[in-house]
């Protein structure tokens, strides 16, 4: 995924969002601190209902980071996934070269799963991927 350049290209991605939910293939949510303020992001891409499978991503602001926030919100997003919605596979994939992001992966129970060449484009151009994954049948999230 490449990250977002500006306002209008944010605003664009996240007025896209309640399609998304529409047509089933993506869910997005708001990270929001104690103050209901908001200070990040996670959802669903690449829903698969037939497979029962989708990707997981997210991200905190500096000032969130270091403090579980981020692996609370995947692990509430994993469970909503598995229990409710039914899905048996969810995927997540970070920059090798982002540790925080592996550190959240492994915390909210998502096992290392490889490493994907070239798989991510970012502002400062294509990055290899970790991918990490939990299934439904890992045990309680």
């Amino acid at each position: 995924m490449r990250r977002l350049d500006d306002l209008d290209e944010a605003g664009a991605w996240i007025a896209d969002w309640p399609g998304r939910w529409t047509s089933e293939t993506g869910a997005s949510w708001a990270i929001v601190d104690d103050r209901d303020e908001p200070i990040g992001q996670t959802g669903l891409r690449n829903i698969s209902l037939f497979e029962a499978h989708a990707a997981l991503s997210y991200w905190v602001l500096p000032t969130a980071r270091g403090q579980g926030t981020a692996a609370r919100a995947v692990q509430s997003v994993a469970r909503w996934s598995f229990e409710t919605v039914g899905l048996h596979r969810l995927s997540l994939q970070h920059s090798t070269g982002n540790v925080a992001s592996c550190r959240v992966a492994t915390t909210a129970g998502f096992t290392f799963e490889g490493t994907q060449r070239d798989s991510m484009l970012h502002a400062d151009g294509w990055h290899d991927g970790h991918v990490h994954a939990r299934l439904r049948t890992d045990g309680a999230v």
